[in-house]
C-alpha cells in the first residue's frame, strides 16, 4: 500500500482508531482499570479540542518535516459534517492530525509514537493527568 496516494479521509479514520487504541493502552498501562474512568480520561487527550491543541503545538515548535506538514495539510482540507462542540478550525486542525497518526502508523511507526508521547505529554502538561 502506497499511503502518500490514500486521501485525507482515509489517512483520518486510520489515524483516529490507531491514535485512540494507542492512548487506551497507555491509559490501562497507567493502572486505570474502571471503564468510566478510563473513557473520561481517554477523552482529555482524542478529543477534537485535544487533538487541535497538541498539532498546533507541535506546528509551533517545528516537529514536523516537510513531508508530515503535506499530509497533515491534506487532512485538514478534509471536507466533514461538523463535529460537537468544535468550531471549525478546531474541527480542521483534528481531522489534520488524524491523517498525520494514520500516515505515520502506516510509513514511520517509530515516529507516530514520539508524536503520540509529545500529545500525552502536552495533554498532561496543560490539562493535569
Amino acid at each position: 500500500m502506497d499511503v502518500k496516494l490514500l486521501n485525507g479521509n482515509v489517512l483520518a479514520y486510520l489515524g483516529d482508531s490507531y491514535y485512540e487504541h494507542q492512548i487506551r493502552s497507555y491509559l490501562i498501562n497507567t493502572g486505570l482499570t474502571k471503564l468510566n474512568d478510563l473513557h473520561k480520561q481517554a477523552i482529555k487527550y482524542t478529543s477534537g479540542k485535544a487533538q487541535a491543541k497538541i498539532i498546533t503545538s507541535l506546528l509551533a515548535n517545528e516537529v514536523l518535516n516537510q513531508e508530515e506538514l503535506n499530509i497533515y495539510k491534506r487532512g485538514r482540507n478534509i471536507t466533514v459534517k461538523n463535529k460537537k462542540h468544535l468550531n471549525i478550525s478546531e474541527v480542521n486542525a483534528s481531522n489534520g492530525f488524524e491523517a498525520l497518526i494514520g500516515y505515520l502508523s502506516v510509513k514511520d511507526t517509530k515516529k507516530a509514537q514520539s508524536i503520540i508521547e509529545y500529545a500525552i505529554t502536552y495533554i498532561e502538561e496543560t490539562n493535569g493527568k
